[in-house]
């Protein structure tokens, strides 16, 4: 405990570190505020009675998007659509760069391209906007809070049917999305962090402390169960930790040429330095899940709008829609295998990396340069990716498991899925930028000898 609080307080004596976290803490309570802070028209106490009274607009797939908004989701607030739109944006944008010849163009192009990159994610982001600003908007007056005038619950100050609602509403919730935008790429600038990432785990977050309580107060009665539930939460995030942190070194040997010389000669000396490739276990982190995820949405929302209630085919993507279910769930594990697959085989260029390799003078022991050396890194990529992927769907369809053995529901969804794999890893960037600042200062860091990751041989 001694050491940690000396480690807070150089931490304070950095200045610039220290301004970059009062930066990030203090955009994070205006994106907390801004979740509470209801569209016009929409009687905030209703809404929250509302909330309390129903668990409806907690569970399923709704839930899983709300958990992303921190809640802000359920309580037609103004930052509704949260930062989802821009995260959308870049899937797509990411997705383009591999057939549209203008953005792989882009991407070669170092700081400016990457900056057009984003300018283009940016408006895309807006036009998603568009397009989930009305839907939402629908499904906020028919699911999520009926406007029904004789009802108990008296949510609309207007009538969510007319002109003055929707309208002022849309382009509220658009720029409710820009703001968002504009602070995480804010903290990513100025403060500490992935802003985009950590926006994401603060929403997500916020839900962990009431899904505690909710649990404690389910099984009061029994202390031992409520014991066992919170040591399963720490080996999820311990589990999380060696997904997100694993890597296998793959040593390479570079080789580098020094002069000597003195008044009568001149040799050559050639001296070789050894370094590793560090290939993570995990390379496509938390995208599987997330490609996976969105996939599975669409059953459930399609069906409500072309199919009979009763019909049996409804009732199959009534399944489909509940993460609860054998049938999501051995889908959903079989689409995130498959991701991981793809989006590793996609953003890890063993190609390339072997060409790099060779023009620094680097080689793998006893393996030739070029082709060769990228045979041997895509071979080591593919034997590690099949354990990756099977514990990324492991963690992913935990909550379904944990449910059946008794876990209270919203608990239940921080064993795993994509909300704890995003927590676990945007904090260890987050320590590992930290640690960056106190080692520069000579300062211990956060971690032991500053090592955030955990190697396998």
């Amino acid at each position: 405990m001694k050491g940690f609080i000396q480690t807070i307080k150089n931490i304070w004596s950095i200045k610039e570190l220290k301004d970059k976290l009062f930066l990030t803490i203090l955009l994070l309570l205006v994106y907390r505020f801004g979740s509470y802070i209801p569209l016009p028209g929409v009687d905030i106490n209703e809404v929250n009675r509302f909330i309390a009274d129903q668990a409806s607009a907690n569970s399923g797939i709704l839930g899983l998007i709300n958990s992303f908004t921190g809640g802000s989701f359920s309580r037609a607030s103004v930052l509704a659509l949260g930062i989802m739109p821009y995260i959308s944006a870049s899937i797509v944008v990411q997705l383009m760069g591999l057939a549209v010849p203008y953005i792989q163009k882009l991407q070669k192009e170092g700081e400016s391209g990457r900056n057009k990159v984003n300018q283009i994610t940016r408006w895309l982001t807006i036009g998603i906007c568009l397009v989930q600003a009305p839907a939402y908007l629908t499904l906020v007056s028919t699911n999520i809070l009926r406007y029904d005038p004789s009802s108990a619950y008296a949510f609309y100050l207007l009538p969510p049917t007319s002109f003055w609602f929707w309208f002022p509403s849309m382009i509220i919730l658009i720029t409710g999305t820009v703001f968002s935008m504009w602070m995480g790429e804010k903290i990513t600038d100025k403060g500490i962090g992935n802003g985009i990432s950590i926006l994401i785990m603060v929403g997500i977050l916020a839900d962990l402390p009431r899904s505690i309580l909710n649990a404690f107060e389910t099984d009061a009665s029994n202390g031992i169960f409520f014991l066992i539930e919170m040591l399963g939460l720490i080996l999820v995030i311990a589990l999380c930790i060696m997904i997100v942190a694993a890597v296998r070194k793959v040593p390479v040997q570079y080789v580098k040429r020094a002069q000597t010389s003195s008044s009568s000669y001149m040799r050559s000396v050639t001296d070789s330095v050894r370094s590793y490739i560090p290939l993570k276990v995990n390379a496509a982190g938390v995208m599987p899940i997330i490609f996976a995820q969105a996939i599975m949405f669409l059953p459930g929302t399609l069906s409500s709008y072309f199919l009979d209630n009763d019909s049996s085919v409804q009732q199959f993507f009534a399944k489909m829609a509940d993460p609860f279910t054998l049938e999501y769930n051995v889908i959903f594990g079989l689409l995130i295998i498959i991701f991981t697959y793809f989006y590793t085989a996609i953003t890890i260029p063993v190609g390339q990396m072997a060409d790099d390799l060779k023009r620094n003078g680097g080689i793998i022991p006893g393996i030739r340069p070029g082709k060769e050396t990228a045979d041997f890194l895509d071979d080591i990529l593919s034997k590690i990716t099949l354990p990756g992927a099977i514990l990324l769907t492991l963690l992913a369809v935990l909550p379904a498991i944990v449910r059946l053995l008794g876990v209270e529901q919203s608990l239940a969804m921080f064993f795993g899925g994509t909300s704890m794999l995003i927590m676990v890893g945007v904090i260890l960037d987050t320590v590992q930028q930290i640690n960056t600042y106190l080692l520069n200062h000579r300062y211990d860091g956060l971690m032991e000898s500053g090592r955030t990751s955990r190697d396998i041989s």
